[in-house]
């Protein structure tokens, strides 16, 4: 695949991630394997609310073609197939779920040196398609989706961004939910690997009047330790550590408190992640 603008996803993508990826209030253990035969197995158990869930999932490679199943406690199982160069710089996703029939998606995404397109249709009666487009180079990116609901003939979202990268920062600005919100975000690396960085980000929904600032960051004590921290304008202070216990095997340990409300109990979040 070339290495173009990226996915419109990808938009804002470092600010989202240091403020939110890995962050859990669950109680989370993930344990992978790998078969002699190529298949990848993962099997994850959730505690969440006092509920417990699970779920086995299983990957396998062959030469262009990607396949993942997983099947969860309540008897779903969920199936992706991924092709790679069917056509040119091409990457077309095939999923569905059973027992709902009406699950399935079908994606295509092509990448160009200056451009990305990526459409995905709901394969249902009455099909959702989306589309989103970008354009630009890995340093500035402009960028747009759009939902259509065939059956309403209605639009159900529409959005356009833009991003600048830096190698010692990124900046993105997105306006969403039909031109009723607009998010800014400012990545600012602190180290020449990428692994620390501050983060500022602003949204603002114009229905309501809302505006949520918030600051974090993430820290590299060394190369096995993360620390992350973010804190907003209404007092949600929250932070994880995540250590690399044995080699690609994670230990997270995350919370949050209102400090604007300290009677709340905090939540409290721990993931185990083991790989072999």
């Amino acid at each position: 695949m070339s290495k173009g603008p990226g996915l419109f996803s990808d938009i804002g993508k470092k600010a989202k991630d240091v403020l939110n990826k890995d962050y859990t209030s669950d109680q989370k253990i993930t344990f992978s394997s790998y078969s002699a035969s190529g298949v990848a197995l993962t099997s994850t158990a959730v505690k969440k609310s006092g509920l417990s869930t699970g779920d086995v999932a299983a990957q396998y490679k062959h030469k262009n073609t990607l396949v993942n199943v997983k099947l969860d406690t309540e008897s779903n199982i969920s199936t992706t197939l991924t092709f790679t160069d069917i056509l040119p710089s091409t990457k077309t996703i095939a999923s569905f779920k059973l027992p709902d029939y009406n699950s399935g998606k079908l994606e295509v995404q092509y990448f160009h040196d200056h451009a990305t397109l990526q459409t995905i249709l709901a394969l249902s009666q009455s099909p959702i398609i989306d589309v989103s487009a970008t354009v630009g180079t890995p340093s500035v990116a402009f960028g747009a989706e759009a939902g259509y609901d065939t059956k309403s003939g209605n639009f159900t979202k529409y959005t356009a961004g833009i991003s600048i990268s830096k190698p010692d920062s990124s900046a993105s600005i997105i306006i969403g939910d039909k031109g009723d919100s607009i998010k800014a975000s400012y990545v600012h690396n602190l180290d020449l690997l990428r692994k620390s960085a501050a983060v500022a980000e602003f949204t603002k929904k114009f229905s309501t009047n809302e505006n949520i600032f918030t600051v974090g960051g993430s820290f590299a004590v060394d190369h096995l330790t993360q620390v992350k921290a973010r804190l907003n304008n209404n007092g949600k202070l929250g932070a994880l550590i995540q250590h690399e216990i044995i080699p690609k095997s994670l230990l997270t340990i995350s919370g949050e408190v209102d400090t604007k409300s300290l009677e709340k109990n905090p939540r409290f979040g721990l993931a185990i992640a083991l790989k072999p």
